[in-house]
């Protein structure tokens, strides 16, 4: 592990999800320096939830033998809708926090180290667009599967935050009309078809319905403790009701990337979360060919739909990207 030197500026990036916190410590050139994870426990309320992240932020920063005060600032991205420049989460379902004044007290927590908040999609979407695509193009659009599904919108190469500064809540279109219920209240959104939460969902309704899987030989029949790793290992065994279910998801996921290739027009879409880094080389396949068949005709040629190389970092360097942009 390189040495802390003077001259380098350093910034953390926490990347706050429904079932973790990861954050990281980033030199001013967005390289990873060391990174620490914890589960989030959400159930604990918002007050628990913001010490166990000054608690992972102060975990990362000790991994690289550097003390809080060398810090320059701390970057979080956070699920559901947030006033960026107040620093609130208005509202994030997956955590149940409501008018949460995130930025103040993870200030107070971590003793004034300067704190800047986003939308968790939104984050990703910067840290994919400054350090996968070296901000070459000018319009783009993040998708990002996991626990929920959100999104982030770059045009004309800036973050596209919308009227109130929740643009990009792609999670949130209705693309099953009356289908299941949503966090959110709705029915039929984009999340409660094709995010972690929805696949499993499915999966826990079939085995109930009496379908057959080898995830009740791998997990026990109330499919305990069950993880996006486990839907690969029964992929992998030829398990046709995964197959089935992961299929749905991703024609889903394609239905949703045409309805924004057809109102943005972007140059690119790349896809994130734990569902695409654990099933991106089952899905990516059916998610282009769907999306290829919904666009309007002619509308999606020369777009690329890809999946993010940064994985689980996309979120911790976008958090470092908006650290850094704080500081200068």
């Amino acid at each position: 592990m390189a040495e802390p030197t003077a001259k380098t500026e350093h910034y953390v990036g926490v990347d706050l999800g429904g079932t973790k916190i990861l954050a990281g410590v980033f030199d001013d050139k967005l390289n990873c320096l060391a990174r620490t994870k914890m589960s989030t426990k959400a159930e604990r309320g918002p007050e628990e939830v913001i010490e166990r992240i000054a608690r992972c932020v102060r975990d990362a920063v000790d991994e690289f033998d550097l003390d809080l005060k060398q810090v320059r600032g701390v970057g979080l991205g956070a699920p559901g809708a947030v006033d960026a420049e107040a620093g609130r989460v208005i509202i994030a379902p997956n955590l149940q926090w409501q008018d949460v004044p995130l930025k103040k007290l993870l200030e107070k927590q971590l003793g004034g180290v300067p704190v800047a908040v986003e939308n968790d999609c939104n984050s990703a979407t910067l840290g994919i667009f400054e350090k996968e695509l070296q901000c070459k193009p000018r319009h783009m659009i993040g998708v990002f599967i996991g626990t929920g599904v959100g999104g982030g919108i770059i045009l004309d190469g800036k973050l596209y935050s919308g009227f109130n500064g929740t643009a990009g809540e792609v999670g949130h279109m209705v693309i099953a009309v009356g289908g299941p219920k949503c966090n959110c209240g709705n029915r039929g959104c984009f999340e409660a078809v094709a995010s972690r939460t929805a696949i499993f969902r499915s999966l826990h309704a079939a085995v109930k319905d009496g379908q057959k899987t080898v995830l009740t030989e791998m997990l026990g029949p109330d499919l305990n403790d069950l993880r996006s790793g486990d839907l690969r290992k029964a992929l992998r065994k030829g398990d046709k009701l995964v197959e089935k279910v992961i299929e749905d998801a991703a024609e889903y996921t394609g239905i949703a990337v045409a309805n924004l290739i057809n109102i943005f027009n972007p140059e690119i879409v790349v896809l994130g979360g734990g569902v695409i880094d654990a099933l991106g080389d089952e899905m990516m396949a059916v998610i282009v060919e769907t999306a290829q068949d919904y666009a309007l005709s002619g509308t999606s040629k020369g777009i690329q739909i890809v999946a993010s190389k940064e994985g689980d970092d996309a979120g911790i360097i976008g958090a470092a990207v908006l650290a850094r942009r704080a500081a200068k």
